[in-house]
């Protein structure tokens, strides 16, 4: 492992993004009809490894069905505008018409009212009526208040998701979640992180988590890395976890824990080089933002951007360039990989010559000495 001194009295591991990295094809190519994007989280069978991340700009209620009729899964924000408003799309439109010098502020303002427990109740009934996979999100600190409510709806999938999760964490002032405690007195399978260490990682899975997601301050709308200064470069994040999910396999006798790998993937080739770093799946962001449905009208934004103390991420413009179902499946309208993004995944499959994403995780990959620009 190559450490680098950045000073006498302190030394850092060499990390990469996905920039940093490319995919090496072998000696055989497949027909892209014959590979296989499917994956499987306990009982819940995806027919393309994508997850929506759950933020108010990506994920509606309809668009959460939408995106589970295509295959993937839709995950809802269960602290965002759908469960703190009865009708919050003249809140969304709003925020898209915000000037940027007061969008933050308004944000702050919009995001203090209460989150109500019938509207959790009612979001994901809505979900569940339309006969896909439901699941819903809650940060660590919210977690402990709603967490039957999410469970008495009959969510399919919990996902804890917050800038950074651990298993240990300290409080001084309130009794912390005990990960390990709830996840095994829960009937429903969790998601959890972000985490972006093998150490970070291999605690969660300990805890008895279905998923790990990895990644903090990498994601269009985060600011993670200005403000408090962390940053985790992709490509080694996910390899990192990746690892720490084989050893835990070895330790655990056969558990098999998910990496889902959240943030940093605006293109087709970032997913790409996700999986071929040992990603099972995807949490996309400004990627389905882009979706002529999404919520946001363009523009893009998570829970760091309307924090009540210390904002850690803005709301920032990404553009429409198609809808859901391009996005995803295609037909691509452009060159840029932000179109047909799960066709560009299977031909990278096929070219390289592997037929699943498990195979894949095993593909050649070399750092690149040189930026492209394409």
């Amino acid at each position: 492992m190559q450490e680098i001194e950045i000073g006498r009295g302190k030394r850092g591991r060499r990390a990469y993004s996905f920039d940093d990295i490319a995919v090496v094809p072998s000696r055989r190519t497949r027909d892209p009809e014959d590979v296989s994007t499917t994956w499987q989280i306990d009982a819940y069978h995806f027919d393309i490894p994508v997850l929506s991340a759950p933020m108010d700009s990506v994920v509606s209620p309809a668009t959460a069905v939408a995106l589970g009729r295509l295959g993937g899964l839709g995950v809802l924000d269960l602290e965002g505008l759908w469960t703190r408003y009865e009708d919050p799309e003249p809140l969304l439109a709003e925020i898209a018409g915000l000037d940027p010098a007061v969008a933050t502020r308004r944000m702050q303002e919009l995001y203090a009212e209460p989150v109500k427990p019938e509207l959790i109740t009612s979001r994901l009934a809505e979900v569940r009526a339309a006969g896909v996979t439901v699941a819903g999100a809650l940060s660590p600190q919210r977690t402990q208040e709603f967490w039957k409510v999410v469970v008495d709806a009959g969510v399919d999938l919990f996902v804890i998701r917050g800038t950074t999760v651990s298993a240990e964490h300290v409080s001084g002032s309130s009794e912390p979640l005990n990960l390990k405690r709830f996840i095994y007195e829960l009937d429903v399978p969790v998601v959890v992180g972000g985490a972006a260490t093998y150490t970070a990682a291999l605690h969660l899975m300990r805890t008895g988590a279905a998923g790990v997601l990895v990644g903090f301050g990498g994601g269009a709308a985060h600011t993670t890395r200005t403000t408090l200064g962390i940053h985790a470069p992709m490509a080694s994040a996910v390899a990192d976890v990746a690892a720490a999910r084989r050893d835990y396999m070895d330790e655990s006798g056969g558990r098999y824990v998910h990496v889902i790998a959240d943030g940093g993937m605006g293109t087709s080739g970032e997913i790409v080089k996700a999986v071929a770093c040992g990603a099972d799946a995807v949490m996309l962001g400004a990627a389905l933002a882009r979706a002529t449905e999404a919520p946001g009208r363009g523009w893009h934004w998570g829970p760091e951007a309307h924090h009540a103390v210390l904002p850690r991420g803005e709301r920032v413009h990404v553009g429409t360039v198609a809808p859901l179902a391009e996005i995803l499946t295609g037909p691509g309208r452009a060159a840029d990989g932000t179109t047909n993004l799960v066709g560009a995944l299977r031909r990278s499959m096929a070219t390289t010559g592997y037929s699943d994403l498990k195979e894949f995780q095993r593909v050649e990959v070399v750092v690149s000495p040189y930026q492209p620009t394409r």
